[in-house]
C-alpha cells in the first residue's frame, strides 16, 4: 500500500503559528489575571513571573453570585431544552405525520429571527407575567435558542436508528414511551450530549437576554456581571480578567470532556 505524503515542515508551522495566534488572546488573559493590581496595561510582565491570586479573591467576592446565576440558568434551560426537544424529534423522525415539512420549515425560521426581536417582545410579555429578574425567565427566553437547534439536530441522528429496531421493541410489548425511554434515547446519546452541550454554551454566553429581561442585581449572569464590572472596576484588570478566566473554564471543561460526543453527534446523522 502507498503512504500518503508527508505534508512536511511548513505546514506543521504554518499551523503551529495559527494556532498560537488563535490562544494569544487566551493566554494573555490567564497572565493578566496573575499580575498585580495596577500593573496588566503599563508594566505587566509577559510570564507571571511572581504570581498575585487577588484578583481572583476580588472576582470571587464580587462575581461568585453570578457565576452560580449563570450556572443554574444554563442547566436549567438544557434540562427544558431536551425535555421538550427530544420527543418532538423522534415525533419528526419516526412517524408520519401530516405537515412534518411545515414544522421543520418552521422551526428553521426560528433560526432566522434576530434575538433583539425576541428579546424585546419577550420583555413586554415578561412584565405583565411578573418574569422580569428571574432565573425562570431567563430559563425560558434561553430556551427559545436551544429547542429549536436541539430539535434539528437530534431529529438528524434519530432518523439513521433502523425501524426494525423499533419495531422489534415493539413485539416485545414496549409501549411507545417506553421505546422513546429505552430505546431511542440510549442509541441517541451523542445527539443528546451534543444538542446539551450546545444550549449550555448559548446560555452560559448569552448577553442579550440577560440585559433586556434583567434590570436589578438580584438575578444577573455572568456575561452581564463582567459588562459592568469594567465599568465599574477599570483599574482593577486583574479582577477583570480573572472573572473572564472563571467564566471561560465551565464552557472549556464541558467541551474538552464531550468532544468525542459532540464530533459523534455531529456527524451520526449525516450518513443514514
Amino acid at each position: 500500500m502507498k503512504r500518503a505524503p508527508g505534508r512536511g515542515w511548513p505546514s506543521t508551522v504554518v499551523g503551529t503559528v495559527l494556532l498560537a495566534l488563535m490562544l494569544f488572546p487566551v493566554y494573555w488573559m490567564v497572565n493578566a489575571s496573575l499580575q498585580p493590581t495596577g500593573t496588566t496595561l503599563q508594566g505587566g510582565r509577559w510570564f507571571p513571573v511572581h504570581p498575585d491570586l487577588s484578583g481572583y479573591a476580588t472576582a470571587l467576592c464580587d462575581q461568585g453570585r453570578n457565576l452560580l446565576t449563570s450556572l443554574a440558568v444554563a442547566l436549567g434551560s438544557v434540562a427544558l431544552s431536551l425535555g421538550l426537544a427530544a420527543p418532538a424529534a423522534y415525533a419528526l423522525a419516526q412517524f408520519r405525520l401530516r405537515g412534518t415539512d411545515a414544522v421543520l420549515f418552521g422551526i428553521l425560521i426560528t433560526q432566522m429571527v434576530p434575538g433583539i426581536v425576541v428579546a424585546n417582545a419577550l420583555y413586554g410579555a415578561y412584565d405583565h407575567l411578573g418574569l422580569l429578574n428571574s432565573c425562570l425567565g431567563l430559563i425560558l427566553a434561553d430556551s427559545t435558542a436551544g429547542v429549536p437547534f436541539a430539535i434539528i439536530v437530534m431529529r438528524s441522528f434519530m432518523q439513521s436508528i433502523p425501524r426494525e429496531i423499533i419495531e422489534a421493541a415493539r413485539v416485545d410489548g414496549a409501549g411507545g414511551v417506553r421505546v422513546f425511554r429505552s430505546v431511542v434515547l440510549p442509541l441517541s446519546t451523542n445527539a443528546v450530549i451534543t444538542a446539551a452541550v450546545f444550549t449550555f454554551l448559548f446560555t452560559w454566553s448569552d448577553f442579550l437576554f440577560a440585559v433586556t429581561l434583567t434590570t436589578t442585581q438580584s438575578v444577573r449572569p455572568i456575561t452581564l456581571g463582567i459588562y459592568q464590572y469594567l465599568g465599574a472596576h477599570t483599574n482593577q484588570w486583574n479582577a477583570i480578567m480573572a472573572t473572564t478566566v472563571m467564566a471561560s473554564v465551565p464552557a472549556a471543561v464541558l467541551l474538552v470532556v464531550a468532544q468525542r460526543q459532540v464530533a459523534a453527534g455531529a456527524t451520526g446523522g449525516a450518513v443514514t
